[in-house]
């Protein structure tokens, strides 16, 4: 007697295991979060103590940002931390008022930020030495870049390790084109600008080998413009003679730390236990004892919080509302969503008197820049927003400036770029030519089927055209109707050119140049406020988990890190792509992005 094989349904297999790995997963999840709370239950902040003739250690060797924080980076499986600017900035100003500090150790190695943050520390210790306390910069590593030393020659006293090299060269930057290699693809990108905006080079990498004569007259004229500042800077410090500076770059006189002293670049050339112990006679520490060297950014990070949990909590009158990266609807960086959000609060807040919106960024989404824009709008109809520019503040970074009633920018700050553009891609003869994918289509009218895999019609570039000369259109009466100018002068400073924030007072786009304390006490000022309290936005608040995090990175610095680290170029192209690839819609974007030597 034969027997049929009894069949197995596929619900008896699958449903049990799929709650058995449900469950599985579940009860992963609340063990994973019993042991972080655990952790952080367990954890607690070391309360800071600062003992008396202490010497702050501030050690810049990482992203300088308008935010700092510390988060896990899963590409080098490691911790990364940025330094907040404006924890330095309130950091060195607390540490002048203290009479536990009697002076700070700048150390730098690898600081990683734009020219005008640059010179907005650079200004701070300035300030800060006024008080009759010392600064002592020390800059080590294998190279010590032109940036690093900017930042290093506005101390009373600069020193560098003996065998160090040093970049005293003058500016010069690297743009990247992609011509070639799309064309070797089959790609072709279909571009689209302003009318009139032969500067808004951001799109040239996609269908040029090289720089338009247009593109090179303005980043020419921007490094012109930031290496004489930069001179000027250095000169006023180390009583040099700007000219003189200038020659030493030409002929490459100084690649060394040896041949800085010689030319009274630095003070000397010393190794670390030199720096101690002239330290400990500066501080004036006993004999055979070591100076008490107190972590700067711990000191900086804690006081900064403590005063913002102080003023979240006594009627606040002044806002700083921090802004940086590219502009989005949502994601990362600076982002529609978010700003709008803290406008709103902001206003809605009683006690806030007056705005400072403090700007780091090269622009993206017209529309997003348009949301903010129209809540900066708001808002300045009824508390008055000043404009604070760090690094950058172009293209839509300044269009978000536009309805401000008064704009701050360094010298050294990129502004302007007041253009719009829009890339489509043509990838069909790519996808037929390396992979043999055809395409066909059915439409009801003849344009219901835009897509990548097909070139657009002359007919539909001009509907396209249309719209991007109209969202310029609107660039420049946005422009005009904020700063008070005629919109035939915006179009003569428009065309999507670069300026430099000196260029940009004489034109008309910047009203004062000065960095975030000279805003917050402009704003003060107009507001007519006496006793300044300011809260910035995101408000901050103590996070253990960032603490527990911040410690972590405190012990791997101090051990060899286990991180992957990925080569720095690779890294810099993938960030590219990804910018590419989240560019969506029409764009207020600065026209380069220039890796600056």
């Amino acid at each position: 007697m034969s027997t049929t094989p009894q069949k197995i349904r596929f619900g008896r297999i699958f449903w049990p295991s799929f709650w058995a790995a449900l469950i599985v997963s579940i009860l992963g999840l609340i063990i994973w979060l019993i042991v972080i709370s655990g952790i952080m239950s367990s954890f607690e902040p070391e309360p800071m103590k600062v003992e008396s003739n202490s010497v702050l250690h501030m050690t810049l060797d990482s992203r300088i940002a308008e935010k700092g924080q510390t988060k896990f980076n899963p590409s080098t499986l490691s911790l990364d931390k940025t330094i907040g600017l404006a924890d330095i900035l309130y950091g060195l100003e607390t540490a002048k008022k203290d009479k536990k500090i009697k002076g700070v150790l700048l150390e730098l190695e690898g600081a990683s930020c734009g020219y005008a943050t640059a010179r907005e520390i650079r200004n701070a210790i300035n300030d800060f030495e006024k008080s009759g306390k010392f600064v002592i910069a020390y800059n080590s590593g294998e190279v010590i870049t032109l940036k690093q030393y900017y930042i290093a020659s506005a101390a009373n006293t600069n020193y560098g390790f003996p065998t160090s090299n040093m970049e005293f060269l003058g500016l010069g930057g690297e743009l990247s084109f992609f011509k070639n290699t799309l064309d070797k693809l089959d790609v072709e990108v279909q571009i689209i600008r302003g009318s009139n905006n032969d500067f808004k080079s951001a799109v040239e990498p996609f269908f040029l080998e090289k720089m338009s004569d247009s593109s090179r007259f303005q980043v020419e004229r921007y490094m012109t413009s930031l290496w004489s500042d930069i001179r000027k800077d250095i000169a006023k410090d180390r009583s040099l003679d700007a000219k003189r500076l200038d020659e030493l770059a030409e002929n490459a006189d100084v690649k060394s730390v040896k041949e800085a002293v010689k030319y009274k670049l630095m003070d000397g050339a010393k190794y670390k236990d030199e720096i101690l112990d002239l330290l400990a006679k500066k501080a004036g520490t006993k004999k055979g004892e070591e100076v008490e060297l107190f972590a700067f950014e711990k000191y900086a990070k804690k006081r900064f919080t403590q005063d913002q949990i102080l003023s979240a909590e006594s009627e606040p009158n002044v806002a700083v509302i921090l802004a940086e990266g590219g502009v989005s609807r949502e994601g990362d960086g600076l982002t529609s969503k978010s700003i709008c959000k803290l406008f709103r609060e902001a206003r809605n807040n009683e006690s806030i008197k007056t705005i400072v919106f403090r700007i780091n960024s090269p622009g993206g989404s017209a529309l997003a820049s348009d949301e903010i824009w129209r809540e900066v709008q708001l808002t300045n109809k009824t508390k008055k927003v000043v404009v604070s520019m760090g690094d950058v503040a172009a293209s839509g970074g300044y269009y978000i400036a536009a309805p401000s009633s008064y704009i701050f920018a360094e010298p050294t700050t990129i502004t302007g770029s007041i253009g719009v553009f829009g890339m489509i891609p043509y990838t069909g003869k790519m996808l037929e030519n390396k992979l043999g994918i055809t395409f066909d289509r059915v439409a009801t009218n003849k344009h219901a089927v835009m897509t990548t895999n097909r070139k657009l019609t002359e007919e539909e570039m001009t509907v396209i055209q249309e719209s991007v000369d109209e969202i310029y259109d609107q660039f420049k009466t946005v422009v005009a109707k904020g700063r008070g100018l005629t919109k035939e002068r915006v179009q003569e400073i428009a065309r999507g050119r670069v300026w430099t924030g000196v260029d940009a007072k004489e034109v008309g786009l910047v009203d004062e140049l000065g960095g975030m304390s000279d805003a917050i006490a402009y704003a003060a000022k107009q507001a007519k406020i006496k006793d300044v309290k300011v809260l910035y936005y995101p408000i901050v608040k103590e996070d253990p988990l960032e603490e527990l995090m911040e410690q972590l990175v405190q012990e791997e610095n101090a051990s060899a890190s286990a991180g992957v680290e990925l080569p720095t170029e690779f890294v810099k192209y993938v960030n590219q792509l990804k910018e590419l690839e989240s560019t969506q819609g029409i764009q207020m974007r600065l026209p380069f992005t220039l890796d600056l030597k």
